[in-house]
């Protein structure tokens, strides 16, 4: 059946105090809205409508970024969640199939949870999803006979009884589109708030004679962000969730409380990872790989055997190839390392292509900005480059050359030919003695004067 997610995500965070909208607030290097995004594409979903409010151009602006194929809908005053969902009407006008309303503040509700969801659909009008509460509190009541889910009680309306269940309500709903949107109409805003309620669709359901259930999911999975301290703690546990995937994986982690993913990383089995490494958005590890200790790796690709660290810092751009060597204090950038090539230390590589098994040496640099533009630095395979060198971009190395250390590379060097470009060392007897002795009476003659 064709699917169609609508996203709320109109909501202002006020509890945050931040000018940024709330769903666009980071977890593990992504926004919580694209977080939302990404579980609700595992349905394959043939539409999906993003309901904006407070920060519209920006929560429209990082939609559209991840998937240009997004309807973007506005909710101008925000009036409770059956009117945000209505505001979706348009958008899904010729859609055909059931609508799943997601929250773009309820980042970490797995994909096989929806999928059990549409599952739910097969059999009843409509699916809510709900969860266990180790602490109900405030949430709403969802209030089951066997099977089938008679009301959501709000807890200010629920009476004791109905304040000791605690099977409590996400918000996450699944109905046939038509029928939803016809549910909507005939929500009323009589209540303190004087909004319209999503939850409030259930009674009318029943009472129209059609089903309804609730599927459950673990607690965390529900877990809504409308704090800086709540946004840590979502931190934390979807740092948890990728650690202990990553072990499921067959990924070793040292120390895995110190290690922190992004929320696409993506490593294979039998990789090593020592301890305090950040991975940022982008990053596939490959089988085999070893990331040492206090390294930073972001927008890049490492290849099977490559060890990289420790204290390295992986750029966006970079491709390491099959037992590439990247070691201590190394900076890469948009640079390709073909198989078996070498940057052990001291070493600045960006916007470069590097040869297999080619060996670069300590303190080397490819200067690749001239202030206005950038500029590309190839290194032949084999080619030795000696420590303390300046590749000076645009440049070519040949393959298999050899740069003497301490050299400025501005012209392109042929194949196994050998470059030096530094001045002749002039070596003075005894002057070192005497310029210290002139040096010692100018800092005493000055000191004398300031007396």
């Amino acid at each position: 059946m064709s699917i169609a997610l609508i996203v709320l995500a109109a909501g202002k965070g006020t509890r945050m105090k931040s000018d940024l909208p709330k769903v666009l607030h980071p977890i593990a290097g992504a926004p919580m809205l694209i977080h939302a995004l990404r579980a609700g594409a595992a349905l394959e979903p043939a539409r999906v409508a993003v309901v904006t409010g407070h920060g519209a151009e920006a929560v429209e602006a990082a939609a559209l970024e991840h998937d240009e194929e997004i309807a973007c809908v506005r909710q101008v005053e925000q009036l409770g969640t059956a009117h945000a969902v209505a505001q979706a009407r348009g958008a899904l006008a010729d859609h055909a199939g059931d609508a799943l309303v997601l929250y773009g503040d309820t980042p970490f509700i797995r994909p096989e949870t929806l999928e059990r969801m549409v599952a739910a659909r097969q059999s009843h009008d409509v699916v809510v999803l709900g969860f266990e509460a180790a602490d109900p509190g405030r949430y709403g009541r969802l209030v089951m006979t066997g099977e089938d889910l008679d009301k959501i009680v709000e807890f200010k309306d629920a009476t004791p009884e109905e304040q000791a269940i605690t099977f409590c309500n996400s918000g996450v709903i699944a109905a046939d589109g038509d029928t939803l949107f016809d549910l909507i109409d005939a929500v009323g805003n009589d209540n303190a708030a004087r909004e319209y309620y999503l939850t409030d669709i259930i009674g009318i359901a029943r009472s129209r004679g059609l089903s309804a259930t609730a599927i459950a999911c673990d607690e965390a999975e529900t877990l809504g962000v409308n704090s800086r301290a709540e946004l840590a703690a979502a931190e934390a546990l979807f740092q948890a969730r990728m650690r202990a995937d990553a072990f499921e994986e067959g990924v070793m982690l040292q120390a895995p409380e110190t290690v922190h993913f992004a929320f696409d990383t993506v490593i294979g089995p039998d990789t090593l990872v020592e301890p305090n490494v950040v991975f940022g958005p982008g990053v596939t590890v490959e089988n085999g790989a070893h990331i040492r200790a206090f390294s930073h790796l972001e927008g890049c690709h490492v290849a099977s055997g490559a060890v990289v660290g420790p204290y390295a810092r992986l750029r966006p751009g970079t491709e390491l190839g099959e037992d590439v060597r990247v070691g201590n204090f190394v900076e890469i950038k948009n640079a390709v390392l073909e198989t078996g090539a070498k940057v052990n230390h001291l070493t600045y590589i960006g916007d470069a292509d590097l040869g297999e098994a080619c060996n670069i040496g300590a303190g080397t640099v490819t200067c690749n900005y001239d202030g206005v533009m950038k500029h590309r630095t190839t290194i032949g395979a084999g080619a030795f480059i000696g420590s303390g060198t300046m590749l000076v971009a645009p440049v070519t190395v040949g393959d298999g050359a050899l740069i003497g250390s301490g050299s400025v590379i501005t012209q392109d060097v042929p194949a196994e030919a050998l470059a030096l470009a530094r001045a002749r060392q002039e070596t003075k007897p005894g002057h070192a003695k005497r310029l210290f002795d002139m040096l010692r009476r100018k800092k005493s003659n000055m000191n004398k004067g300031s007396h």
